[in-house]
């Protein structure tokens, strides 16, 4: 679909799927100013008879994939019209969709499920849920007092936007599993200019930001992704949050899977939860397109031949050899010498390559066959690892 088709096509569908209806001509007329952050996706649609039964887009993003940032294609916008569900149309596209991100050089793909198990069919696997941590902001008292160095930014995104993106860019570089968007897409955070942007700087570099809007008076104070380089960057944040004590009730704000917001603070009362429900508030899923997205890795001294089965993307025999600290593939079965076989599916490489899964939970969810000496040695060439997707679409 071009830009302007899909104002009558993959828009509407989109918006029964995901949105109250019936639509109201007031949310139909807001359509087309959604257009400018769509032009670059790529945009296909089932039609029978001038009626469209069934879209996907794919967002052309980047993600880091254990120190290596490389192009992802981010699925979404996946609707069907409701007479026309469970006749294959979405498993039609998805295919199409998939073939020709993976042609134009995405060895990466990731989507938030409406069902974790549908799209488990497609090679996906979960990654980690960010937590939400809720606490009130009376027991950051403690940093009202702090002496820290550095100093905190606060300004509408409107006009923080530069340094946000800057920032999220150098995230990207840094953080395993992270991903963004590009640019004509991420620029609608500046443009709708509806969060706060607070950010921590230590001699002058920004080490923290965090975007956020507050509800009402004696309400919440609802903060979006926390990103910190450090534990000072954390705390300048928390410290200004903490000066909102007689002006919300509570604080809510998200962390990473692997953040321990109950030990941010010594009597710091919080609840902090990853709550997965269909067919909203899911998980995302990834998983790899491409065997070129693993080349050049850095990995541990492990050595494999891995079979890989039952895919339409990944297929084949690869040796895989990290005794080098980045990761080696082959193709075909020589292998120079007595080495470890498992057989694996796109899933089950993928968990591996992410990091969700270790070696030996691979079996067990019946994503491939992995012995005990070949588990030994994926273990070594891919150390468990906490991905952080941080986009969300």
């Amino acid at each position: 679909m071009s830009s302007e088709e899909r104002l009558t096509t993959s828009f509407p569908l989109s918006a029964y799927a995901f949105e109250p209806s019936p639509l109201t001509a007031a949310r139909t007329a807001e359509f087309p100013r959604y257009l400018p952050y769509n032009e670059g996706n790529r945009t296909l649609i089932v039609e029978e008879d001038g009626t469209t039964l069934a879209a996907a887009s794919a967002i052309p993003m980047r993600q880091n994939l254990r120190g290596a940032v490389l192009p992802m294609a981010g699925v979404a916008g996946v609707a069907s019209h409701p007479l026309a569900r469970r006749q294959g149309h979405v498993r039609t596209l998805l295919h199409q969709l998939l073939d020709e991100m993976r042609d134009e050089g995405h060895p990466l793909t990731a989507l938030y499920p409406f069902r974790p198990s549908f799209y488990a069919k497609f090679g996906y696997v979960g990654l980690p849920k960010p937590r939400t941590a809720t606490f009130s902001p009376a027991d950051l008292g403690a940093l009202l007092r702090a002496d820290l160095p550095g100093e905190v930014g606060w300004e509408r995104i409107g006009a923080g936007y530069p340094a946000w993106r800057e920032f999220t860019e150098r995230c990207l570089r840094e953080r395993h599993g992270f991903a963004v968007f590009p640019d004509y897409r991420d620029v609608g955070l500046r443009d709708r200019d509806e969060r706060w942007l607070l950010t921590a700087r230590v001699d002058g570099v920004v080490t923290g930001a965090v975007t956020y809007r507050i509800d009402d008076h004696a309400g919440e104070l609802a903060a979006d992704d926390l990103l910190a380089d450090d534990p000072l960057a954390r705390a300048l944040l928390l410290q200004f949050f903490a000066r909102h004590v007689d002006q919300v009730e509570r604080i809510r704000v998200q962390v990473a899977a692997d953040e321990l917001p109950e030990l941010w603070l010594t009597d710091l009362a919080v609840h902090v939860e990853a709550r997965v429900a269909r067919p909203d508030s899911s998980a995302p899923m990834a998983r790899l397109l491409s065997m070129d997205a693993l080349a050049g890795l850095p990995a541990g001294p492990g050595r494999v031949r891995v079979e890989l089965t039952g895919d339409r993307w990944l297929a084949g025999t690869y040796l895989m050899d990290g005794s080098t600290g980045s990761l080696e593939l082959l193709s075909g079965t020589a292998a120079g010498g007595p080495v470890p076989d498992a057989t694996l599916t796109a899933a089950g490489l993928s968990a591996l390559a992410y990091g969700v899964l270790d070696p030996a939970e691979v079996p067990l969810r019946g994503l491939g066959e992995v012995p005990v000496d070949a588990a030994a040695e994926l273990r070594r060439i891919f150390p468990r690892q906490v991905p952080y997707l941080f986009a969300d679409f």
